[in-house]
């Protein structure tokens, strides 16, 4: 049986809820607006190209270009990743004459992405 097949061994055989434990829980859940900014965040991270990006800035700075021509993808292509993940400052970028040089936003994208990997890597 693998991890995502439930036996019936993974559930509770009485009904029972500690009342304590659900209220501390509760208190702990972040705010719904908190909770759904986290999971469109994580929807933006669920496409491999926009991975891949981020992998790449997390090392360093590029260029549209540069990216472009690292992924094997339409500067169209590239742009369209690049504003989905702008607007949900995953990236930033700044304007050197006519270049656009992306990087991440911050370190909190970089370790967010690092735990995600560590955690593939070790299944």
């Amino acid at each position: 049986m693998d991890k995502t097949e439930t036996s019936m061994s993974d559930l509770c055989e009485v009904e029972y809820v500690e009342m304590g434990r659900v209220r501390m829980a509760l208190e702990s859940m972040p705010e719904n607006t908190i909770v759904n900014a986290l999971a469109e965040t994580f929807r933006c991270l669920s496409d491999p190209t926009r991975i891949r990006i981020l992998s790449t800035l997390s090392s360093q700075e590029l260029c549209v270009c540069e990216l472009t021509s690292l992924l094997g993808l339409t500067g169209s292509a590239v742009s369209h990743q690049l504003r989905l993940l702008r607007g949900l400052g995953l990236v930033r970028y700044r304007k050197e004459g006519k270049m656009a040089y992306y990087t991440l936003d911050d370190a909190h994208v970089g370790n967010l992405l690092a735990e995600g990997l560590r955690h593939v890597r070790e299944r």
